[in-house]
């Protein structure tokens, strides 16, 4: 999306296309590097399509034009996913993506903003994200610019305190340009989140300091471009408290910790890349 018109009617049938793709780069990239967070980036396939193909405005001719929303993926670990998307999205050469977590790459394992165009922010050290966002929301803000700042946390990190003082201040600061989203799928490195540090109801933590706050099923595009286009008007800052399940689209990696992080074998590839092909149009 390259400017702050109107949105058209949404037409899910291209989204999914759209989802399904980059899908297939996300795994097909971690298998030809036998290394990289499979079951984060597919969780969070939906949201990148739907910001990337709808919500953000940038042009990927020229993706550090000033006049483009900014992108945060707090969330760095799930870098596979973000490239996929850049590259379907024609930011980053589609042949580039053989090249991840390679030496001397691009495409490290976390987010590089020096090095590559259409990244907006180097992350991975889990917590950060959310205040990186809120300094950029805030800048544009205090420059009377309308650039609005979107980040995607992973709902272990939010395990981390810098987090909350992040969402504590940033009603106070009056951003509401600044939308938050948190992948909702339950799992972190270890396994889930609820027998590690529980979460508890994140709706209502984010309400209580003031967010603007949507929950939804994190794979329905309609629910989740009516919670972003409602975060347009929003006088507040805005968090989509996504349902998801890690690894989404491939069976096998559906809720289980181990696709974290793992190498993808042969039969698994084929397997998955099957699924995935005979998924609804």
């Amino acid at each position: 999306m390259s400017s702050d018109a109107p949105l058209a009617p949404l037409d899910a049938a291209v989204l999914r296309r759209h989802a399904r793709e980059i899908r297939r780069l996300t795994l097909t990239s971690i298998h030809q590097a036998q290394t990289g967070h499979a079951g984060p980036s597919l969780s969070m396939v939906e949201i990148l399509t739907l910001l990337y193909f709808r919500h953000l405005r940038y042009d990927p001719r020229d993706p550090r034009a000033e006049w483009r929303d900014r992108f945060v993926l707090s969330k760095g670990h799930g870098a596979p996913g973000l490239y996929a998307t850049l590259a379907h999205a024609g930011v980053l050469p589609r042949e580039e993506l053989g090249s991840l977590r390679r030496l001397g790459t691009r495409l490290q394992g976390h987010p590089n903003a020096r090095d590559l165009p259409g990244v907006d922010a180097s992350t991975g050290s889990l917590g950060q994200g959310i205040s990186i966002a809120l300094g950029m929301a805030l800048g544009f803000r205090m420059d009377g610019r309308s650039n609005r700042v979107f980040c995607i946390l992973g709902d272990g990190e939010l395990q981390e305190g810098q987090n909350w003082e992040a969402a504590m201040a940033a009603p106070a600061l009056a951003v509401p340009n600044l939308v938050a989203i948190v992948d909702r799928n339950g799992f972190q490195s270890d396994g889930p989140t609820e027998s590690i540090i529980p979460l508890g109801d994140l709706g209502a933590k984010w309400r209580a300091f003031g967010w603007d706050v949507h929950e939804v099923d994190g794979h329905d595009f309609h629910a989740l471009d009516a919670a972003l286009t409602a975060a347009r008007t929003s006088p507040a800052p805005s968090v989509v408290v996504a349902r998801t399940i890690k690894g989404k689209g491939v069976s096998y990696m559906e809720g289980v910790t181990h696709w974290h992080h793992h190498p993808i074998s042969d039969p698994e590839l084929a397997a998955a890349l099957d699924e995935i092909e005979g998924s609804p149009a």
